[in-house]
């Protein structure tokens, strides 16, 4: 069997670098018992993928498992699932979709999404029975999305041989949802009334965001949260007036985060002038390449968002929408590229690998624990000591909240159903502007200006005036230089040079919109194709394409349809479609091609 005889080739050490400490206790755990299935749960920007990949790598090789399905959540996934598994030397095929049968000869197995398994499951559960085959469930919380997903991962990999499952945030808020192959057991669910007993999911290895930050595998994360005097009209015509960071009825609440995130406000140019400047700071002391993320609530917002970034910091950001079929390689191309700021909505918040990512601005209204910390996890990825995150955001409660407890371990909970508490502000996953009744306008924002109001740092605020736990010691101007340097400055000088600065923030916004035109952002031009070269399943996408520019180029020559071609092709060059065939079928057919014209 091709894929057999390719696992011979596969030895673990083909790793890029050593393993970390957490990533071999975990194999030594799994080989102790070699379990059916086993969940890892680890925190964002852990390394679940070199662990998943080097587990892989070491079943293949031994012969346990002749097959590798990865499920992960996005279709961007899919393409940095197969690139790392390349740098392993594991071929898996990312495009491999439901309307092609078997799986494409010389890999030794594919990519896929839970909707594509939702879609098919049967299909997948052949593929994965095949053979015997390991299952990586990547992020499988996704599985408890709703009944549909979890019944359909069920259902495809129910009969699989091995099962392992990751996550970085192994927790829900339904109480009927069940992630598949997750071990539950009961326990006292925090904050209910004592009316019951909820379950709690046990993983087999758990690595959180406490022990990864002492052992400098993710950065601490700096979180500057900003106040602001919001002011809306309500659906009675009435002008309502609020502070961000004032406790407050729930609607008052959200009305005042929301309006602080409209883009006609000056609460969002502020806060991207503050980070733009913190990137700046960073990229002159010690990370050259330092970029920063604007989390925005939808699209629309994303567009306008890049204006205002356009115009702030005079270049304009990569604008990543999930709708744009350039989106993938953007994120590719933000990776590895210099560009200073992404715009971007919920595709870049979970999973994708952005190192030099070090800045967010938390320009929605989400406010989920399990978004929350994927979308801190893009930051929080270590390259090299005393590196730190820093994420702007509303001084709301629900997200200070979220902020201070960064460092809690969690565990997939399923309250009983009487623990279920609508109004619990921090449990409602979608903007309330998305929910408002066609027709009614229950909602406008007027205005919203923005302040520093401290950072948080390890649960605790520093509001840089002296007023905090610790006082701030003064900064010299030789200091202030260093801020950029990440662990030079104290939580408390960090917050006092952010509320120094804030004025001269306001006045440099203010110039920017006198002396430039704020009309539409420019169309950004895309970079020139890289050359994709060298790697397998890049290589085979690329085949297939010219196969298909030069079965074009044969028919016109010789009048013949595409489809005859096609025939001919395969009846020269013997084997299963373009779609499954392997990579030496597919250069012997090129060279037929080329033959013929």
């Amino acid at each position: 069997m091709a894929s057999a005889a390719r696992a011979g080739a596969v030895a673990p050490q083909t790793t890029s670098r050593p393993l970390r400490a957490w990533q071999q206790a975990a194999l030594e755990r799994y080989e102790q018992s070699s379990p059916k299935d086993f969940l890892v749960t680890a925190t964002p920007g852990a390394g679940k993928t070199t662990f998943a990949l080097t587990l892989a790598a070491r079943l293949l090789q031994r012969r346990e498992v002749a097959r590798v399905i990865v499920v992960c959540p996005t279709d961007h996934l899919r393409l940095q699932w197969a690139d790392a598994a390349d740098r392993m030397g594991i071929v898996l095929d990312p495009g491999l979709t439901n309307a092609v049968g078997p799986v494409r000869a010389g890999t030794q197995g594919y990519v896929t999404t839970y909707a594509q398994v939702a879609g098919k499951p049967m299909l997948h559960a052949a593929r994965a029975t095949a053979v015997k085959t390991l299952v990586i469930l990547d992020e499988v919380h996704h599985a408890g999305d709703g009944l549909s997903w979890g019944e359909a991962i069920e259902e495809a990999y129910g009969f699989a041989a091995r099962r392992l499952c990751l996550t970085g945030t192994p927790f829900r808020t339904k109480p009927d949802e069940r992630i598949p192959f997750v071990r539950y057991e009961e326990d006292g669910f925090e904050g209910d009334s004592g009316d019951g007993a909820g379950l709690v999911s046990r993983a087999d290895y758990t690595y959180g965001y406490k022990e990864a930050l002492s052992d400098s595998v993710v950065r601490p994360v700096v979180f500057a949260a900003y106040t602001g005097t919001a002011r809306w009209r309500n659906s009675a015509g009435e002008v309502v007036a609020a502070s961000l960071s004032e406790a407050g009825t729930r609607s008052v609440e959200m009305a005042a985060w929301r309006t602080a995130l409209d883009p006609k406000g000056q609460w969002v140019p502020h806060v991207i002038a503050a980070m733009d400047e913190r990137i700046t700071h960073l990229r002159e002391n010690g990370m050259p390449d330092a970029a920063g993320l604007v989390l925005a609530s939808d699209q629309d917002d994303a567009r306008a968002y890049a204006r205002i970034v356009k115009r702030i910091t005079g270049k304009a950001p990569e604008l990543i929408l999930s709708d744009d079929p350039k989106a993938s390689k953007k994120i590719e191309r933000f990776a590895a590229g210099s560009a200073r700021i992404a715009v971007c909505v919920r595709m870049i918040s979970e999973g994708v690998d952005v190192p030099r990512a070090a800045v967010l601005a938390w320009m929605t209204s989400y406010r989920t624990p399990l978004f929350f910390a994927q979308a801190v996890g893009r930051v929080v990825r270590s390259r090299a000591p005393h590196e730190t995150a820093t994420v702007f955001l509303p001084a709301v409660r629900p997200l200070l909240g979220l902020a201070a407890s960064m460092e809690k371990e969690r565990n997939h909970v399923m309250p009983p159903p009487k623990a279920q508490d609508p109004e619990a502000l921090d449990l409602d996953p979608l903007p309330p502007k998305e929910r408002e009744a066609v027709g009614l306008k229950q909602w406008e924002a007027l205005e919203a200006d923005a302040r520093f109001a401290h950072v948080l740092h390890g649960g605790t605020a520093h509001t840089g005036d002296g007023s905090g736990p610790v006082a701030a010691a003064p900064l010299g101007a030789e200091e202030e230089d260093f801020l950029g340097i990440p662990g030079l400055l104290t939580p408390e000088q960090t917050a006092s040079l952010l509320a120094k600065r804030d004025d001269e923030l306001r006045l440099r916004i203010a110039q920017r919109v006198h002396d430039e035109d704020t009309g539409e952002l420019p169309v950004v031009e895309d970079h020139p194709e890289e050359d994709e070269a060298g790697r397998s399943w890049r290589d085979v996408a690329e085949l297939r394409r010219e196969i298909n520019r030069l079965v074009s180029r044969v028919s016109a020559k010789t009048s013949t349809p595409h489809a005859v071609v096609h025939t001919q092709l395969r009846q020269h060059v013997p084997g299963p479609p373009s779609a499954s065939a392997s990579v030496d079928v597919l250069r012997a057919r090129r060279e037929r091609l080329r033959t013929m014209l």
